[in-house]
């Protein structure tokens, strides 16, 4: 996708999402990252982090609207929680790789080289920027029945399984309802024969490191790191009487050499 035009780009996103953009202009500037506009001559093209801005709220307000609709008796709390299933930087990168989005984007060369098509956090901004930019040129309406459809296995996910939240999800809500911040997970080590590897996996929040965990497989390493962050998260906040039973307003990167708990 690196020798499409820009107009084949604003081209193919159409046909992706089977729709027209009234102002071409605006779609260019949700396929547009920073990075490409710092290294550009072009005085007037912009990034897509304004929109990304707006986009957060439409995908926020139709996820919350269908939740109500298919949950009437469940309370606020609860729906924040499945929302939070939903909305989340893990689940906007899993809807944007679905349409595809990531050979699209205009990224700077430093970007490019360092993997920015599939990035989750550049995807996920990417996505919220596409849905400013369908709610601008085709109305609320559009932009909402455009979720419906771009979301459906997600909200299916939730509604089928409401009950039976994991670890990683679990620390995914607290941390955005607590510490207004996602959970990351990077591999830092494999080991063992290919047929039966076992990973370790680092958890950060922001910049602090919580957790190292080891599993036969990356979910399972990661279920084990977010396991442990909870009960650390837990731990701390009990420990600390100012926070009556809240979450810490920042974690502490405190993680000893080849910390494998679990």
């Amino acid at each position: 996708m690196e020798k499409l035009s820009v107009a084949e780009r604003v081209e193919t996103l159409e046909k992706r999402l089977g729709l027209v953009f009234s102002r071409r202009e605006v779609a260019l500037e949700a396929l547009t990252h920073k990075t490409y506009v710092n290294e550009s001559r072009d005085k007037d093209l912009k990034d897509n982090q304004r929109l990304e801005f707006l986009g957060d709220s439409v995908v926020n307000l139709a996820v919350s609207h269908r939740l109500m609709d298919r949950f009437p008796g469940v309370s606020e709390g609860d729906l924040t929680k499945m929302r939070a299933r939903v909305v989340n930087e893990d689940g906007l990168a899993r809807v944007a790789r679905s349409i595809p989005l990531g050979d699209l984007l205009l990224l700077g060369r430093g970007e490019l080289q360092s993997g920015g098509r599939e990035k989750n956090s550049v995807l996920a901004d990417a996505l919220e920027a596409v849905f400013a930019a369908v709610y601008l040129c085709s109305g609320l309406e559009t932009a909402a029945a455009l979720v419906d459809r771009c979301f459906a296995e997600l909200l299916e996910e939730v509604s089928s399984g409401q009950g039976r939240l994991d670890y990683k999800t679990l620390l995914q809500e607290m941390a955005h309802e607590k510490l207004k911040l996602s959970p990351r997970y990077r591999v830092v080590s494999e080991a063992g024969p290919e047929h039966s590897k076992v990973f370790e996996v680092e958890l950060t929040l922001g910049d602090a490191p919580l957790a190292r965990a080891s599993g036969r497989s990356k979910k399972e390493a990661e279920q084990s790191a977010a396991q442990a962050t909870l009960e650390r998260l837990k731990r701390e906040a009990a420990a600390t009487p100012e926070a009556g039973g809240e979450a810490p307003a920042a974690p502490t990167p405190e993680v000893p050499p080849g910390d494998t708990s679990a």
